[in-house]
């Protein structure tokens, strides 16, 4: 191995570290704070990027006590911590700020206590009053913790310092119930103290979005209908839905991947250059392109989208039982694992361009990818020669799971007239030697600097549900699906592949 060092790493500075403050995890005994958020904090820790007298108080139901608590949180550490095995003193310097507040999230004697155990934290551990409020349980409970947060006067510091509440997806269930839901969290805090998360906007690639299409002056000139003939946005999942039957049934691929993920990564791609790199500037292009998509009215369901369910099937050897067959899901099940959808931006940059954008579960692959699909050239200079098979120009974002961006071109093939299409291949781990940051690591750091760029705003939630609802009010009136339709480890239903043949184009194999 070369000792060499690493020319694309030269110059890069450790980022600013927030102020002490206590992060309270509401649903701290969940999967979803052993196995992301408190491994996330950890690694943090590790890189050195949090203050002095950092602290975590878990707020949940479960009768535990403080060592409980540190000992599920370090065995979740453990098992998926992207640095490793524990530091054993690092872990020790990390638990002393580890504490734990037993309650229910409607009792109001429970959040005295939490405001007792916050006020004697700021006194020990130097927090200042400065406090995230992380809402990690089912959205049922959101109303109550809001509710106790502001009766008990914990939405503001009590020593001029600063409150932010991260709550977790889904937010809400149609545009109605996410609009009732900003009115009970801004009836509390005020809307710079709000952090909506959806993780997807923490992946080191999708940051770099807009980094690759503003900071390269020869791809912005070619973003746009002049040169993009589409645009396909993939997120797959080789997984079934698992332990999460209960409540998929209830939610669907629409709402628990498109609504959220694949709507951001669209508005990501179509926005206009921000006026600076701010949050309200970033936020405020991503609302205009979703306020300038064309709204799929629930009499064009049948055109604008396809919709699947997995039945039973294998993936490497492995089986895997059918959807219907999902322990919490109903037998005669009618909700969709795999959406494909047809959208329009109408505005001067995008019109007339389709996005296509599909995901599903229980697919081949678990990948991400974002593809710009260029025109061809207009006129054929080899159509009359051996040389006339060329394929149009591709460039993929790859998301996940290897991380990098793709260029696909023509070229000649030495001694044959023939073309062939070849890429020129980036790959982040490769080329800046360095795992890139688990998602949760960049979105709870920038709560705690106070910086929303990557969260999402009350009037960019309500635009991408205006968005969703027509759609499964179309279903609804729709007949009932013939589910399943197509077997877990292939690539969707075969609906889907027509629903793509009748533009004349296909899916990106990948």
């Amino acid at each position: 191995m070369s000792d060499l060092p690493n020319p694309l790493r030269h110059g890069l500075r450790i980022g600013r570290t927030p102020e002490p403050c206590t992060v309270v995890i509401f649903g701290a005994s969940g999967d979803l704070t052993s196995r992301k958020l408190v491994p996330a904090l950890y690694n943090l820790a590790h890189e050195r990027r949090l203050p002095g007298g950092f602290s975590v108080v878990g707020f949940a139901r479960r009768p535990w006590d403080d060592a409980q608590f540190r000992q599920v949180l370090l065995d979740g550490v453990n098992a998926n911590s992207r640095s490793g095995a524990v530091e054993a003193e690092l872990w020790a310097s990390f638990a002393e700020g580890i504490h734990y507040q037993p309650g229910n999230f409607d009792d109001p004697s429970a959040y005295a206590r939490l405001v007792e155990r916050l006020a004697e934290l700021d006194l020990r551990r130097g927090t200042g009053g400065n406090r995230v409020f992380y809402l990690a349980t089912p959205p049922e409970a959101y109303p109550d913790i809001i509710r106790q947060l502001g009766a008990h006067g914990l939405h503001q510091s009590p020593h001029g310092g600063w409150t932010r509440i991260i709550i977790e997806k889904p937010f809400g269930r149609d545009l109605a119930s996410a609009q009732a839901l900003n009115q009970q969290v801004l009836a509390v805090f005020a809307e710079p103290q709000v952090y909506r998360i959806d993780h997807y906007l923490g992946k080191e690639t999708v940051q770099n979005i807009m980094v690759f299409r503003f900071a390269n002056g020869i791809f912005e000139p070619l973003w746009d209908r002049r040169s993009v003939d589409h645009v396909q946005i993939t997120v797959a999942e080789n997984l079934g839905v698992e332990d999460r039957g209960g409540y998929y049934d209830h939610s669907g691929a629409l709402r628990d991947m498109i609504q959220n993920h694949l709507m951001q990564l669209l508005a990501l791609v179509a926005m206009e250059p921000p006026v600076s790199y701010d949050a309200d500037a970033v936020r405020d292009e991503k609302v205009k392109v979703l306020r300038a998509v064309r709204r799929i009215r629930p009499e064009e369901v049948a055109t604008y989208t396809v919709r699947g369910q997995y039945d039973a099937g294998s993936l490497s050897g492995r089986p895997l039982a059918g959807y219907r067959d999902e322990r919490g899901v109903d037998p005669a099940s009618q909700t969709e694992t795999y959406v494909g959808l047809k959208l329009f931006v109408e505005n001067w940059r995008w019109a007339g361009v389709p996005f296509y954008l599909r995901s599903g579960k229980a697919l081949p692959r678990r990948v991400s990818e974002i593809a710009i699909q260029f025109k061809t050239v207009p006129t054929m200079l080899f159509a009359e020669t051996p040389m006339h098979d060329i394929e149009p120009n591709v460039l993929a974002i790859k998301l996940q799971p290897d991380e990098g961006i793709t260029l696909k071109f023509g070229s000649k093939v030495p001694g044959q007239p023939q073309i062939r299409p070849v890429t020129m291949d980036f790959r982040y781990g490769t080329s800046f030697g360095v795992a890139s940051p688990e998602a949760y690591e960049r979105l709870l750091l920038d709560c705690m600097l106070g910086d929303s760029t990557l969260f999402t705003r009350r009037d960019e939630v309500e635009a991408s549900w205006s968005l969703i609802t027509p759609i499964h009010q179309g279903w609804l009136a729709s007949p009932a699906q013939s589910f399943p339709n197509y077997e877990a480890g292939s690539w969707g239903p075969n609906s889907a592949d027509e629903f793509m043949a009748r533009d004349g184009r296909t899916w990106r194999r990948l």
